[in-house]
This record gives structure tokens, C-alpha cells and sequence, in this order.
């Protein structure tokens, strides 16, 4: 019993610090949030496909992008075309992330791709690599219900709140993504990351359509995985302590 109880506040000493880190980050996406909903319902959508649109799609980059073609007059399937190549950059993120995981059943795996978002896999891997799993849960659900709830809210109370971009908030959401891979640079993974991926979106900013050096420049992750060591897991999925 003893040990059960040290194990179970060991785990809850974890998991504060973990929600200090995510709950920023989950205002952050709400923000970013709000001013998907009311845009989208701007661009056509109903509410309840724009909300739906954050259960199915949860990608907030690609949902931005297909709403911006229908604004701009371009076709549903053009806007899809366009919000699927942005969300190409999940691949190496999956991959990524992947590492830091413990074997789990097909669905645990199902569980945890739908989580693979720009943040979770951000804070997932800044820190200790025994605790990478808890840090990628924690912020993917806190990231999720953040983005969706906010989604809701901004599709069906758009009018009453108006445009968020209007107040400044829209520069919370990159403000708050750039603060969480300031870290990364003092790696050498991270610098070599973020060399070939500034490298490669300047090459070919000029010569490839809109969104084609975005999901190019994620290769220098990629290629940063090479200075990754494989990270220690435990079985169950939770912090070694």
C-alpha cells in the first residue's frame, strides 16, 4: 500500500507541472479558435460544420487555409487540396512522437494519432524523455477540447463577439508556438532543424506555390531525427520516476 501511495503522488506531482505548461498553450489555441469559428461561418460553413469541421479535422493550419479559399472564391475541393498539403507536416511529426511512446493496443494508437498536433508534440518532446508520453497526452487533450469548445463558441456566438483578430489576439496563438520551440535551439537537433527548414522554405518560397515550402521545410526535422537517440519508455505509458 505503501508503495501504491508513493506511486500515485509521484504521478500527481507530475501532472501539475505538465497542466502549467499545457493550459497557456490550450488559452493560446482557444483564442486561435474564436476566430476560426466566426470566420468560417463567414466563408459559408453552418456552425455545426465548422464545429464538427475541429472534431474531424483538429488541424488548425489546414482549416485556416480551406476557409481562406472559399473567402478568396475558390472551390470546396480546392480548399480541401490546399488543407491537405498543409497537414502533411503531421507524417513527421507522427513519426516523431512515435519514438517516445509505449507498445499499446491499435486503439491506444488510434488515441494517440488524433492528439499528433503542433503543441503536444512540441511540449511532448521538450523535456525528459521518460516523461515525453504524459507531457503528448496532457497537451493533445488539453489542446483538443481548447480548440473544439472555442470552435463551438465562435461559430454559434460569432456575431456578439465579433472579429478576436481586431483586438490583436490572433498574434497569441504564433507568439505562443514560438515560445514553446525557443528551447529546442539550444540542441543540436533543434538548430539543425530549424537551419534546413528556414534553408528549405526560402528555396522554394519563389519558385512552388503558396503552402509547398511550409510542408518542405519540415523535412529538416526529419533529418534531425538522425541526432535523436531513441528515447527510454516504460510498458504501461507513464512517467518512470
Amino acid at each position: 500500500m505503501k508503495t501504491l501511495s508513493r506511486t500515485h503522488n509521484a504521478t500527481a506531482g507530475l501532472r501539475a507541472p505538465v497542466l502549467r505548461r499545457a493550459l497557456p498553450v490550450g488559452a493560446a489555441v482557444a483564442v486561435y479558435g474564436l476566430s476560426y469559428g466566426v470566420l468560417a461561418v463567414t466563408a459559408g460553413l453552418s456552425p455545426l460544420v465548422a464545429t464538427l469541421s475541429s472534431v474531424a479535422i483538429l488541424a488548425g493550419g489546414s482549416q485556416f487555409a480551406f476557409v481562406g479559399v472559399l473567402l478568396g472564391g475558390g472551390t470546396p475541393m480546392a480548399g480541401a487540396a490546399a488543407g491537405l498539403l498543409l497537414n502533411l507536416r503531421f507524417v513527421p511529426f507522427g513519426l516523431a512522437v512515435a519514438r517516445h511512446l509505449p507498445a499499446s493496443s491499435l486503439g491506444r494508437r488510434a488515441v494517440d494519432s488524433y492528439l499528433v498536433v503542433d503543441e503536444s508534440v512540441a511540449i511532448g518532446l521538450a523535456g525528459p524523455p521518460a516523461h515525453a508520453t504524459r507531457r503528448f497526452r496532457v497537451t493533445g487533450w488539453t489542446v483538443t477540447v481548447a480548440w473544439i469548445v472555442s470552435t463551438g463558441v465562435g461559430a454559434y456566438g460569432g456575431q456578439l463577439i465579433g472579429d478576436p483578430e481586431r483586438f490583436g489576439l490572433d498574434a497569441a496563438f504564433p507568439a505562443g508556438f514560438l515560445a514553446l520551440l525557443a528551447p529546442w535551439l539550444r540542441t543540436r537537433a533543434g538548430r539543425v532543424a530549424a537551419i534546413l527548414g528556414v534553408l528549405l522554405a526560402l528555396g522554394l518560397t519563389p519558385v512552388t506555390p503558396p503552402g509547398v515550402p511550409i510542408v518542405a521545410s519540415v523535412l529538416g526535422a526529419v533529418l534531425a531525427l538522425r541526432w535523436l537517440p531513441a528515447p527510454p519508455v516504460d510498458t504501461a505509458g507513464e512517467a518512470t520516476t
